[in-house]
């Protein structure tokens, strides 16, 4: 299974997951066959990426959470952003002990949510992190909120973090984006960068949603720094507050790296996500400036930047198949050589670890059709 750019996909190739819309509803099944009729109306929902089984790829690359978790996460995410969005405006109206109630009812939604993901990923741990889930635009903030806290999980739990700490990691993870309910929808949906004056609205998410929370005793103060300080960089160039180094709370350091990663592979309004590989790379070279350096370490070696079964393109001109993973060198995997030419593999195997002058420079996106 490869994750493809929907218009480098030819009609007749088969999807490898299922795809919803930004309501949670499917779109389609996995194993359909793609049309020119289908690839359009997945474009037009604002879907520019797709898994797909080709020849090379027909092997499953399986999430950290099952889909039905993942599915349900998003819907709680999505309903309550939008409960909060729609009471806020009512609050002035409402009588004290309403407005408790209400953001107790709300709130704790999220902290049960954290629980079952966490307890999840503790059950059934895979030991590296394939590639995200495909998303749509306008349901990024939710669906992106899921990914973090996934990733946030299995970052903390190679720290040596114990279950209750994960959980108010997970449930800060999901919250890290609550301040952008009080942000303008054309700021927040504008396609294309935003100028200095909304950038710096943009900028004032963290403490939106850090204010709408300190009152809450039901939300921990970890999960509650973790919304005011994920977006601060360890050489005091972040916000709110410009931190530095140790000024910043442990646990936002690690949603600052999910956060960060997540949102560099994902599709915007105004660009094309990164590939995994160069969003990786992005990490490396940030560590012990941006963020910090160990926790980059251990991020990078449990993600798979090129799963089984990718297709990738060598600096010296040949097309290579990830055949097998090289652990804790997530850039240097075993591959074999592939001739596009005669369309087949040969019998060339090449191992990275003991190849230095040749690197991958990136994701090949050429697809086939299982019956080509």
């Amino acid at each position: 299974m490869r994750l493809i750019p929907v218009n480098s996909i030819r009609p007749g190739c088969i999807l490898g997951k299922t795809i919803h819309n930004s309501e949670g509803q499917v779109l389609l099944y996995k194993g359909v066959k793609l049309t020119k009729e289908l690839l359009k109306r997945i474009e037009d929902n604002e879907i520019y990426s797709l898994y797909i089984k080709d020849k090379y790829s027909e092997g499953e690359i399986e999430d950290n959470i099952k889909p039905e978790l993942r599915q349900k996460a998003i819907k709680t995410i999505r309903d309550n952003f939008s409960s909060i969005e729609n009471y806020v405006k009512q609050e002035s109206i409402l009588s004290t002990k309403k407005v408790i109630d209400l953001k107790h009812k709300y709130l704790s939604s999220f902290k049960i949510m954290a629980e079952e993901i966490v307890e999840e990923i503790l059950s059934n741990r895979k030991t590296l992190v394939n590639l995200v889930d495909i998303k749509t635009m306008d349901g990024y903030t939710y669906e992106h909120s899921v990914n973090v806290a996934v990733l946030s999980i299995i970052l903390g739990v190679e720290l040596g973090l114990n279950k209750p700490r994960l959980v108010d990691l997970a449930n800060g993870a999901l919250l890290h984006d609550l301040g952008k309910v009080f942000i303008s929808k054309d700021i927040l949906l504008k396609k294309g960068k935003l100028d200095s004056t909304e950038y710096d609205e943009m900028k004032n998410h963290p403490i939106m949603g850090y204010k709408y929370l300190k009152t809450q005793n039901d939300i921990s103060s970890i999960s509650r720094v973790i919304v005011l300080q994920h977006h601060e960089r360890i050489d005091g160039l972040g916000y709110p507050k410009s931190l530095t180094g140790n000024e910043i709370n442990y646990y936002a350091k690690i949603v600052s790296i999910s956060d960060v990663y997540d949102a560099l592979t994902s599709d915007r309004p105004y660009r094309r996500g990164l590939p995994p590989n160069e969003a990786i790379e992005y990490l490396m070279g940030t560590g012990g400036s941006i963020f910090d350096a160990e926790m980059v370490e251990l991020f990078v070696k449990n993600i798979v930047p090129y799963p089984v079964g990718t297709l990738v393109d060598l600096s010296n001109g040949d097309v290579g198949l990830v055949e097998k993973l090289n652990t804790n060198f997530p850039l240097r995997p075993i591959l074999r050589i592939i001739d596009l030419e005669n369309d087949e593999k040969t019998e060339t195997v090449l191992d990275m670890m003991s190849t230095k002058n040749i690197v991958i420079i990136g994701t090949n996106y050429e697809s086939f059709s299982i019956d080509e």
